[in-house]
């Protein structure tokens, strides 16, 4: 690995750390920094499982050193998990083979009070695994970037007490605010303990709260994430605040927050956000296609994608990432291409000069999809198995189909897979996650309460029966 340090030290007058740094602090940079998401991925560059990866500091090292060696990237997550949190106040986690868990019990919904919960300490659960690679790999990589994610007060909060939390946000709010206050100080202790290993950006990943609209945002998520950005910002790190899905409706709102940088996916234009960013002083970074160009794509199609971002983005402010964490099985010659890409301003050229464009997707066939008795339910997804968002709708809408029975047919299609993006295209869905009944959008981004997709269940059953 010396060589690779070598490298960074001979071929650029300024580090890579230091590039991600000026950019979140919105100085103009001479080239644009890439900080490609590696999660799980990193372990399959090292041919073992999600499973082995997240359970071993040392593999995390090995894992991101592999990256890096791959990627020569400016900046890059310790790790990808937001379940370690939820893992050690005692959610029960289920461990696959090409994804990181996903949360499948709730405390507080199993007699657990919010006054049982304790803030957890630095040798809870995976806890240590996670800063014990991330002492190692910033002594290993000094000239990169290195980001601390943690879990966000409202996804912790969700996977505390499951959808429950958006009808008690109703009906309770003060119980709501003493679980936010909660998850707030657990995101605080987490934030300083990724500080203090020398982390330079702490990324505050809170997905779940694109599932909820600008007031309620303010009500119960902006109080306690600020106080989350001041204690990062008094531990002397930069912080960024991770969405993914629809969350368009709420980038004022997070920007007013006060994080250093906004990171966002695919869901949402990366014109739209770098505006509203830049309005507020604040950096912005994205979003790269995960799934159909850097999973699916071509090298190609890598390359046109995140020249896209780039000419978008700017050098002022902007960080070039893919939308979220990696698919463990994302190829890497994608992205090498992109490392490539963004090295050489004469590919850039030429690239912007040529007419290709990128692969489009071959649409489905759904003559044979449809029931004329039964009501058919398709929820498009990331993968309900490694995204909170996605997990909490598939489960919301086959709570909702349980009572129909044999009458509704109900099926996930994820867009990590090939059928998934086909499916997607067809249907003509353009967000994730979505709902769609009898090729109807019904539900876009956001997760109804489960009455709500019985009702339109229903609607629809009663109009093939009358």
């Amino acid at each position: 690995m010396r060589w690779l340090l070598e490298f960074y030290k001979k071929n650029m007058d300024i580090t890579g750390r230091e590039l991600v740094r000026n950019a979140i602090q919105l100085q103009e940079v001479e080239r644009i920094p890439w900080v490609p998401f590696v999660g799980v991925h990193a372990g399959a560059l090292m041919g073992i499982s999600a499973t082995e990866y997240l359970r071993s500091a040392q593999h995390i090292i090995d894992g991101v050193s592999k990256a890096v060696e791959a990627y020569a990237p400016d900046g890059i997550p310790v790790s990808f998990d937001l379940q370690v949190e939820a893992e050690v106040l005692g959610c029960k986690l289920n461990w696959a083979e090409n994804n990181p868990p996903a949360v499948v019990s709730h405390p507080l919904l199993e007699g657990v009070e919010i006054e049982d919960l304790k803030i957890p300490d630095r040798n809870s659960g995976r806890i240590p695994v996670m800063l014990s690679a991330a002492s190692t790999l910033r002594e290993t990589f000094p000239d990169i970037a290195l980001y601390g994610l943690i879990t966000g007060p409202f996804t912790l909060a969700l996977h505390l007490m499951g959808t429950d939390v958006f009808m008690r946000m109703l009906e309770d709010p003060d119980h709501i605010h003493q679980l936010m206050e909660f998850c707030c100080e657990v995101s605080i202790f987490m934030a300083d303990a990724y500080a203090e290993t020398g982390c330079d950006v702490i990324a505050l990943v809170d997905p779940m709260t694109s599932q909820i609209d600008p007031f309620s945002f303010e009500t119960f998520v902006t109080p306690y994430v600020r106080r989350v950005f001041d204690a990062i910002r008094n531990s002397k790190a930069l912080s960024s605040f991770f969405v993914c899905g629809n969350a368009k409706q709420n980038i004022e709102v997070m920007c007013k927050c006060g994080p250093d940088n906004i990171s966002i996916d695919e869901n949402i234009p990366l014109d739209y956000v770098r505006d509203i960013a830049l309005q507020h002083k604040i950096s912005f970074g994205g979003n790269i296609k995960l799934t159909t160009v850097l999973l699916m794509g071509s090298e190609e199609d890598s390359m046109r994608d995140a020249l896209e971002c780039m000419d978008t983005g700017g050098k002022k402010g902007f960080v070039l990432a893919p939308g979220c964490d990696l698919a463990m099985a994302t190829p890497p010659g994608n992205l090498k291409a992109v490392t490539q890409l963004v090295q050489d301003e004469l590919l850039q050229g030429e690239l912007r000069a040529s007419t290709a464009s990128v692969s489009e997707v071959q649409k489905l066939d759904l003559s044979d999809h449809w029931r004329s008795d039964k009501v058919v339910v398709d929820v498009i997804t990331l993968d309900s198995s490694s995204c909170a968002p996605c997990q909490y709708m598939v489960d919301a809408v086959l709570r909702a189909c349980k009572p129909f029975g044999e009458a509704v047919i109900c099926k996930e299609y994820r867009i990590k897979e090939e059928e998934g993006v086909q499916m997607m295209a067809t249907l003509n869905v353009m967000n994730i996650p979505t709902i769609v009944i009898d090729g109807n959008v019904e539900f876009i981004s956001q997760i109804p309460p489960i009455h709500e997709i019985s009702e339109r269940i229903r609607y629809y059953l009663e109009n093939k029966s009358g």
